[in-house]
């Protein structure tokens, strides 16, 4: 088992011991010095040089005698030493003495000078140890970190780093410069996110690397899912600057104003149709990422009026009136959580960098995505078409459970040859009293019984699994993980209520508290589903699905209207066109 894998209190006992071996051993070396042959010799000499008078005499003597004696060394009475402890060792209780053995281990630790925004974009997927000016030179030498993130944003007026390299802020810029020198003396990188205007002085500190944007898109913040449950504008004037005016048309449209750096901007999109976003220049591409993830439309406002191009005073109220399309707002979340979100980010900002010896790897940010496929194919038709279904996904799974009587299908050998994981679940039929006596729980309709997908899951090891009972199109299993994502939620499916037309019955009595009218609504939490993605440690436990929410599991709902599950093959629109405010 790996150390990162042990409980705390094995990690601690594991250090203690190897700690008690290298006192041994330092033990046994200063014996075997004292009883050196040399270490006599001079005190031998010392003592002579001291008293001439009778240790001269006694020399010639005490020398003969250690003679003698240096030919017959009891080599029992050594000590057996314990090797050495590892260098994994010394990171790991470094970590437990510096108090970052709790939470999750499969994160890399990233000591940050970051702004507010960057630190809550990067909080989910890495382990962060702030630095402040005042504690950076103690941090950084009692804490084992695997990388050094610095954000331009760090630098304006109000942080604790404001105007660091800047002439005028000296101490601030040799404390930075402090931190990354001691980096680079440990082979720790360091990365610049350039993501504000910033000091010159910055960038020329001698960043590993040096990116132009921010950390991403933080999917746990800016999403669709509670956009029905909040309360606002249909259209949002996004503001860029405190002293920025507001355009007199938006006024008399009584659009919503809500600055760029709020607290409040993600639920301002979650409940606009269509955001208006000044063309500053700066910043300009991040805010329309954001309003996209948030499934609002984007119109663009430049500080110059372009000839010919729509107003306005027309734009906003035709698209205030046509809401985006239940497809329209998935693509567009489809988009942002494929090649904007911030592990997206994080991971291409740690591709190519040279770690310490011991880190745990630089795909960390993207384990959470991790999706195991259980599959149970009834004939090498069927293997076929699964094959073809994961092949032609645009989130590829990082494995395949199948019984070992799917094995040797062709489209699982072929699955394996496209460099797929495969993994094998012995299946027997039952051969003894016990086992034909047990109590199973029954199949639910349309796919295996629990017992059955908890034998799957046991083999699998990613923290999702998507239970594969036929093809799903190639879009479904990037917007199951999108959607556990941005919710947190343990399982993602259709939800048991809906029916064929895409509404739910009427009646208090047949849902429950949180099942609402949902209509063409694409994101609610339910009591009830049928699952396509979960936890693989909630299938694991072998419950019914019926079960799940009376067990505290928080079931999402994605797409009742698209009935089984399966989506069409159209990419969709994913942003509305500068000018017109076009889809497409």
């Amino acid at each position: 088992m790996k150390r990162r894998e042990q409980s705390q209190t094995e990690q601690l006992r594991q250090a203690l011991a190897e700690r008690e071996a290298q006192l041994q051993e330092a033990q046994a070396r200063l014996a075997a010095v004292e009883g050196s042959t040399s270490l006599q010799v001079g005190r031998a000499l010392t003592a002579a040089a001291k008293r001439p008078g009778r240790s001269l005499v006694k020399l010639p003597r005490d020398l003969y005698r250690l003679w003698r004696r240096s030919g017959s060394t009891n080599h029992a009475e050594r000590r057996r030493a314990e090797p050495v402890r590892s260098f994994d060792a010394e990171r790991q209780e470094a970590r437990l003495l510096t108090g970052l053995s709790g939470g999750r281990e499969d994160l890399l630790v990233v000591a940050t000078v970051v702004g507010p925004a960057v630190q809550t974009a990067v909080d989910p997927y890495l382990r962060s140890v702030p630095l402040r000016p005042h504690d950076a030179q103690i941090v950084m030498d009692g804490v084992d970190v695997d990388l050094l993130l610095v954000s331009a944003s760090a630098a304006a007026p109000g942080s604790p780093w404001a105007h660091v390299g800047d002439p005028a802020a000296v101490d601030r810029t040799r404390a930075l410069h402090w931190v990354l020198e001691s980096a680079a003396a440990r082979g720790i990188p360091t990365v610049l996110l350039d993501d504000a205007p910033a000091p010159p002085a910055l960038r020329q500190l001698g960043f590993d690397r040096v990116h132009k944007g921010d950390a991403g898109v933080p999917l746990h913040l800016f999403n669709p899912v509670a956009a029905e449950l909040v309360s606002g504008p249909e259209a949002v004037f996004v503001r860029t600057a405190p002293d920025l005016p507001v355009p007199d048309v938006l006024l008399d449209l009584g659009v919503g104003v809500v600055d760029a750096d709020s607290p409040e901007l993600p639920d301002a999109l979650r409940a606009a149709n269509v955001a208006v976003i000044p063309e500053t220049g700066h910043g300009d591409l991040r805010l329309r990422r954001r309003a996209w993830a948030c499934g609002t439309r984007v119109i663009p406002h430049p500080a110059v009026p372009v000839p010919e191009a729509e107003d306005l005073a027309v734009t906003v109220p035709r698209l205030r009136a046509d809401g985006p399309t239940p497809r329209e707002v998935r693509a567009m979340l489809r988009q942002v959580f494929l090649d904007e979100a911030a592990p997206v980010r994080l991971a291409a900002l740690l591709d190519g960098l040279v770690f310490a010896s011991g880190t745990p790897g630089t795909e960390l940010p993207l384990s959470g995505r991790g999706v195991a496929v259980l599959a149970d194919p009834a004939s090498a038709a069927e293997a076929d078409r699964l094959a073809e279904d994961l092949l032609g996904s645009r989130l590829r799974p990082a494995e395949l459970v199948v019984p070992d009587t799917a094995a040797r299908m062709p489209g699982v050998q072929r699955l394996r040859a496209e460099g797929v994981t495969v993994h094998t679940v012995r299946s027997t039929a039952p051969d003894t009293p016990e086992e034909l006596t047990r109590d199973v729980v029954p199949a639910d309709a349309g796919g295996p019984a629990p017992a059955h997908w908890a034998s799957l899951a046991e083999r699998a090891t990613s923290p999702w699994a998507h239970l594969w009972t036929g093809p799903v199109g190639r879009h479904r299993l990037a917007d199951l993980v999108c959607a556990a994502e941005c919710s947190g939620a343990d399982a993602v499916g259709t939800p048991e209520t809906a029916v064929p037309d895409g509404r739910e019955p009427s009646g208090a009595g047949e849902r429950g508290f949180f099942d609402r009218e949902t209509g063409s609504r694409q994101y609610v939490f339910v009591t009830s589903i049928t699952p396509e993605l979960a936890r693989t440690g909630l299938l694991r436990r072998g419950w019914r699905p019926t079960e799940w929410n009376r067990r505290g599991t928080r079931l999402l709902a994605l797409g009742p209207d698209h009935g089984s599950g399966t989506d069409g093959d159209s990419e969709g629109p994913t942003h509305a066109d500068a000018s017109t405010g076009a889809l497409g």
